[in-house]
């Protein structure tokens, strides 16, 4: 079964994003982190992760402003790691700021998304989100990117 692990920091926002992904957790194992710190233990199979059995997630999906270690930091540190370099990842944000969308390029982030207001929207926007990268998008089991 893939999985897609979610950090986010804001309960209210964990939560309706749950809400939202729950027409796909019959297919996908939703594994959620409120930091940055946490996220770098689960892709490294550290701490409390260290057991965790499975591929690595087919999509990571954070937040950018997040305690301990921001979202840019977090996505910085998974393109500088070979093991997980190739681990797609998503930033679903509140800031509109063109300088975190031109920073999250740079680091090779898949995609920027803003979050949108209402649960509705938010609702829409995950389930195309999810249709994309969990039921469409292929990708090998195991691989290892290499970064320049």
């Amino acid at each position: 079964m893939q999985s897609l692990l979610l950090v986010e920091d804001n309960s209210r926002d964990l939560d309706l994003a749950l809400s939202a992904l729950e027409p796909y957790l019959d297919s996908c194992a939703v594994e959620t982190v409120p930091d940055g710190v946490e996220a770098l233990a689960y892709l490294r199979r550290e701490g409390v992760w260290e057991d965790r059995v499975g591929d690595d997630p087919a999509l990571v999906l954070m937040d950018l402003k997040l305690p301990r270690v921001s979202g840019l930091e977090l996505l910085s540190e998974i393109r500088r790691t070979p093991r997980i370099a190739a681990v797609p990842v998503v930033a679903l944000t509140s800031s509109r700021e063109l300088r975190d969308v031109r920073r999250c390029y740079e680091l090779g982030i898949n995609a920027f998304l803003v979050k949108p207001i209402g649960f509705e929207e938010l609702s829409e926007l995950l389930s195309v989100v999810a249709t994309f990268w969990l039921r469409l998008n292929r990708r090998p089991s195991g691989i290892k990117a290499v970064r320049a």
